[in-house]
């Protein structure tokens, strides 16, 4: 019979020393929302295969609602909060996201820019073939040509192919 236990885990969380007294097995998701009270991170399905808890763990893209909080003692971790500057201003990306007006609903949204920022790290000057491989997260509303424009002005590119408007 498993007992409910909670233990302090420390990481780092958008620059800061975090402590999450949580029970171990916590997705990393929760221990962020719920017990620093960052909501950006959202949860969309809890199986990460939709990709709106995505952040980053000691620099790789990662789906916060399957990994346990016990996983991350010691790492550190970046949100959505955490890729604007402190001041609150924008990064190239953010606002590309704003200018190419990128949401609908904006749910999935911080999962989005997220993978981008991590796609744009690895692949500075990505084909649509770079970001169609990298974009897996999953947007209901569609948004996904507006996704590649914002992606391709961050990177000083161009498509590579027709968007279904052009088609």
């Amino acid at each position: 019979m498993r007992g409910n236990w909670v233990v302090a885990i420390e990481a780092m969380v958008n620059g800061k020393p975090v402590s999450f007294d949580v029970e171990p097995d916590t997705p990393l998701l929760w221990a962020i929302r719920e017990g620093l009270g960052m909501t950006g991170t959202k949860f969309g399905c809890g199986i990460a295969a939709c990709g709106a808890c995505s952040v980053y763990v000691d620099g790789e893209i990662t789906r916060s609602c399957s990994v346990p909080v016990s996983d991350v003692a010691g790492k550190s971790i970046t949100t959505i909060e955490g890729l604007s500057g402190p001041d609150g201003t924008l990064t190239a990306l953010q606002a590309a996201w704003v200018e190419h007006q990128v949401p609908q609903c904006g749910y999935c949204q911080s999962g989005q820019i997220m993978a981008a920022a991590a796609l744009l790290a690895a692949t500075p000057k990505p084909t649509d073939a770079d970001i169609d491989a990298a974009m897996t997260n999953i947007c209901r509303c569609g948004t996904y040509p507006r996704i590649r424009a914002a992606i391709h002005a961050v990177a000083g590119t161009t498509a590579t192919t027709p968007t279904a408007a052009q088609a």
